[in-house]
């Protein structure tokens, strides 16, 4: 995928905040494919079956632990390290999550990202920075078309809404400190319902599937009519791949935010996507739970990714099938080595680029 990406990558210093979560560790991998020096900064991983940890990425980068929203030590990193691009994923990712733990939702998702900016800003040698949001940062109306990037920001749990400030301040220090002063190129990228190997987070969908399938439990389903945009990891991380190389060769004219999203087609209910995940599997069943709390996710969300269809060049290529079979075979891996792991990790990025390419 290196013309896609105009070879940017190769040789160069990259950052990646949140190296050790989901889609952080995935990107990494991408990122060591491409022939990158990837310098991690995150939090340790919460579990041994981590994706980061199942591919053994410490063994592979170069990984700091560390907090964004500890501006020192992320200034440090920064003067060290001297990145040329940085993609900022550290953030806390959980809407039922930030129910619990609003003050460090907020902490992390947002003064993480001011700080991050702010490094930015005196580090030289950055030329690029992707900041990922989320679908969730929109005001949700429960429109049945998908939201375009320049409808209104808004939150009713304290995640979207930390996700929507987060693009915020991103707004403001690119319209402040950068666009104007020949600093860094800045953009934000929203994407959401991202599922792949490796993602063990409470309260996801996956997880949880793949959780009651090995144990041989019914799976409870929450929501089962809630649609949502499914897309494996490897479609919004190509999106984030190719802004990053458009913002480094081409600067200010790719800043602002983008929207990655599946097809239409990958637009189905929590149910119709647990029906396809125990029709790979092989087996196993579900049950719907009472939807009785009042913390409850949008029940219709996605995405308007004409624009970056239209000015990138990108496209989604996985569909519902593809995207489910992806994922399940990234999950049977108990009896794999960290190598073979990470070498299945990175066959299915060779396989994607295939099919990215011949869409070309």
């Amino acid at each position: 995928m290196g013309p896609i990406f105009k070879n940017v990558f190769r040789g160069r210093t990259i950052l990646v905040t949140g190296d050790t979560g989901f889609k952080g560790s995935w990107l990494a991998t991408w990122l060591l494919n491409l022939g990158a020096d990837v310098i991690g900064y995150s939090l340790p991983s919460k579990t041994a079956k981590d994706n980061f940890v199942l591919c053994r990425l410490s063994d592979k980068i170069t990984h700091i632990d560390g907090d964004v929203r500890k501006y020192d030590r992320v200034q440090t990193v920064l003067s060290e390290y001297q990145p040329a691009i940085v993609f900022h994923l550290a953030a806390q990712a959980l809407v039922l999550s930030s129910y619990d733990e609003p003050l460090d939702t907020y902490g992390t998702n947002v003064m993480g990202t001011a700080n991050v900016l702010e490094a930015v800003r005196h580090e030289p040698s950055v030329e690029a920075v992707v900041n990922v949001t989320s679908d969730k940062c929109y005001e949700n109306k429960e429109w049945v078309h998908g939201y375009r990037e320049t409808d209104p920001l808004g939150g009713k749990d304290p995640y979207s809404a930390s996700k929507a400030a987060s693009d915020i301040i991103t707004q403001s220090y690119t319209r402040s400190f950068f666009n104007n002063d020949g600093g860094a190129a800045i953009a934000s990228a929203r994407a959401g319902n991202v599922i792949g190997g490796g993602d063990w987070a409470e309260n996801r969908i996956f997880p949880d599937c793949v959780r009651a399938l090995i144990h041989d439990t019914a799976i409870i389903v929450r929501h089962p009519d809630a649609v949502r945009p499914w897309q494996h990891v490897l479609e919004p991380l190509s999106g984030y791949l190719t802004l990053a190389a458009l913002l480094y060769t081409d600067g200010v004219k790719f800043s602002g935010a983008w929207n990655f999203g599946p097809s239409t087609k990958n637009m189905v209910t929590v149910k119709q996507l647990v029906e396809e995940i125990i029709k790979q599997w092989g087996q196993g069943c579900y049950v719907v739970a009472d939807a009785t709390d009042d913390q409850k996710e949008a029940g219709l969300l996605s995405l308007d990714i004409s624009k970056a269809v239209n000015s990138l060049g990108w496209q989604p290529v996985l569909d519902l099938v593809q995207t489910v079979q992806f994922t399940v075979e990234e999950y049977k891996t108990r009896n794999l080595s960290a190598e073979d792991v990470f070498d299945q990790r990175a066959e299915h990025i060779d396989r994607y680029t295939r099919l990215r390419n011949a869409l070309r």
